[in-house]
């Protein structure tokens, strides 16, 4: 009877510590969140917390990238996330590489690429399923953006890699928010000043 008694009051207090440490956790990942509103990781990032406690701050992801438009955090952004990798796209943007060097390079799997599976069609044998990570959200400032105002422009006309995600109607460009990853590339070559394109952290 007593062991039966404290093994109820071990479970009880397991049960404790585990409601806790969640608490601790969800209280943790929501502040990191918050300031994570400052700031867009690399393609396939892990959640903010995971990515935080997996990278390593080697700087591999950083090295592999071709175009050079990932940068460490400063320290000022807190010791906690200082050297991560970000994504800049105020001057530039993820190019969305087919063989995607910065998550291959990332030994850590802070970036890290969900499997792909194949599909078959009825025109093609068989197609690969492409999945595109989602880095960032992309809108258009209408108020900014040329077309909307007269004028016509159309310098961002085809530098999206996602089909069908930014289109045009009536020569007036739209972003589908489903399908568009937020990789910057169309708010690099837009034209208007200041720039229509308005590119906001998933945590904001």
């Amino acid at each position: 009877m007593v062991k039966e008694i404290d093994n109820s009051r071990r479970a009880f207090f397991r049960r404790a510590a585990g409601k806790a440490a969640e608490k601790v956790v969800d209280h943790a990942q929501t502040k990191l969140e918050k300031r994570a509103a400052r700031w867009i990781r690399p393609p396939f990032a892990l959640p903010e917390l995971e990515f935080i406690l997996a990278c390593t701050r080697c700087g591999d992801c950083m090295e592999a990238c071709p175009h050079k438009v990932l940068f460490p955090l400063p320290a000022s952004y807190g010791a906690d996330v200082a050297g991560t990798a970000a994504l800049d796209v105020l001057n530039g943007g993820c190019h969305l590489c087919e063989d995607w060097p910065c998550v291959s390079a990332c030994d850590a799997d802070a970036l890290k690429k969900p499997d792909e599976t194949e599909e078959i069609s009825v025109q093609q044998k068989s197609a690969h399923v492409v999945t595109w990570p989602k880095m960032a959200r992309a809108a258009i400032n209408h108020n900014h953006c040329l077309p909307f105002n007269g004028p016509e422009c159309g310098a961002c006309d085809g530098i999206c890699p996602i089909p069908n995600t930014l289109t045009f109607h009536r020569e007036k460009p739209h972003i589908n928010q489903d399908s568009c990853s937020g990789c910057g590339l169309c708010r690099a070559t837009c034209i208007s000043t200041p720039n229509a394109i308005q590119i906001q952290s998933l945590y904001v």
